[in-house]
């Protein structure tokens, strides 16, 4: 009888389940009683302490489950019916969320990208083009843009890049959206000067990610100024958005904003990744482009992409041509340093 090779897993950054702290206090509060809905105490401590981490003191904090289900109610939420937002034609709402969006009734306005990101003047033109266009009326009418921090390619905005975004959606009175699923990994990255009070300052609504970023589930909606959706918790109960055992979220928060961890759960990722893509340049490998994060991406000759596929599971990016495609291997917060070193072996002995 054959046995299965047991592969190396890199596909994706939430292979895992949660912080030890996080299934830790989850066990010892299982049997406690508390209000449900997220009116619970953990929920609400979790809420102040992300308000004060945010330097945000009157903002709104909303905990729902999953990161398309964030997006899509969100952009839902503050889209009149005839609006659309702005992204990145690789922005997370434009290629892998299964066209969430649009099922709401709203377009996705894709832009070209430019190492996953968009920029102010992008967003500009396609302002100006809509409102200087005598026909418009019959368009769909840019209504809002949506960033990820960091992007799908793993890259980050600066400061500068999104004052400057945040500055052309405040000139066209449209809000700022940013998708912060893997977030804590931008925090956590050397590279990156945007905190999450710059965050709260600069944009109309984030998410704070949770799923990717330590937790078994979650991710945190910061909305910086109050009632800037109104009724949103009503939004979030007609979308199936609201946990009964709203507490399991306000939990899994409230580990992450005690002791600064949710700043620095990243720094395994941004550590083993760099280990992995120092091997991939020493052994000949070429890397599609440089991302500081825990995203790492890898042009492969196809024959070699199956055979480095029976020993590890990556994900399949895009086909750069007929005998190459991009790959990308992904570390979290919990990548161990044993995986990393098997996986230096592998692409050692490997090497094109």
């Amino acid at each position: 009888m054959d046995i299965p090779v047991k592969k190396l897993l890199f596909s994706c950054d939430y292979l895992e389940g949660a912080h030890p702290k996080i299934m830790r206090r989850l066990m010892e509060t299982n049997l406690w009683k508390s209000p449900g809905y997220g009116a619970d105490s953990f929920s609400q401590e979790a809420r102040a302490r992300i308000r004060s981490a945010c330097g945000a003191p009157q903002a709104e904090v909303y905990f729902l489950t999953g990161g398309t289900q964030t997006n899509a109610v969100v952009i839902g939420a503050m889209l009149a019916s005839y609006q659309g937002v702005i992204a990145a034609e690789s922005g997370h709402i434009s290629v892998h969320e299964a066209g969430a969006v649009e099922a709401g009734g709203h377009k996705v306005l894709t832009v070209p990208h430019t190492l996953g990101k968009i920029s102010a003047g992008q967003v500009r033109d396609v302002l100006a083009s809509y409102w200087q266009d005598e026909t418009h009326e019959h368009m769909v009418m840019p209504g809002m843009v949506y960033l990820s921090q960091p992007t799908e390619y793993g890259t980050l905005y600066s400061l500068k890049e999104l004052q400057d975004i945040g500055d052309v959606c405040q000139t066209y009175h449209i809000p700022l959206y940013v998708d912060g699923a893997r977030l804590a990994y931008a925090l956590a990255c050397p590279e990156n000067d945007v905190t999450l009070k710059d965050l709260a300052r600069l944009s109309d609504a984030f998410y704070i990610g949770g799923t990717k970023c330590g937790a078994l589930f979650g991710e945190a909606l910061v909305l910086p100024k109050p009632r800037t959706i109104p009724c949103f918790f009503s939004v979030m109960k007609q979308s199936g958005a609201v946990l009964a055992k709203g507490r399991m979220l306000g939990i899994q928060f409230l580990e992450l904003f005690t002791d600064g961890l949710y700043e620095h759960i990243g720094e395994n990722a941004i550590r083993t990744s760099g280990k992995i893509k120092a091997a991939l340049r020493e052994y000949g490998y070429q890397l599609y482009m440089e991302t500081p994060t825990n995203q790492i991406f890898c042009v492969l000759e196809d024959g070699q992409m199956e055979r480095l596929s029976e020993l590890v599971e990556f994900s399949f990016w895009e086909k750069p041509d007929e005998t190459h495609t991009v790959v990308r291997f992904a570390t979290s917060w919990a990548t161990s340093e044993d995986d990393v070193a098997q996986l230096i072996g592998i692409l050692r002995g490997q090497q094109p």
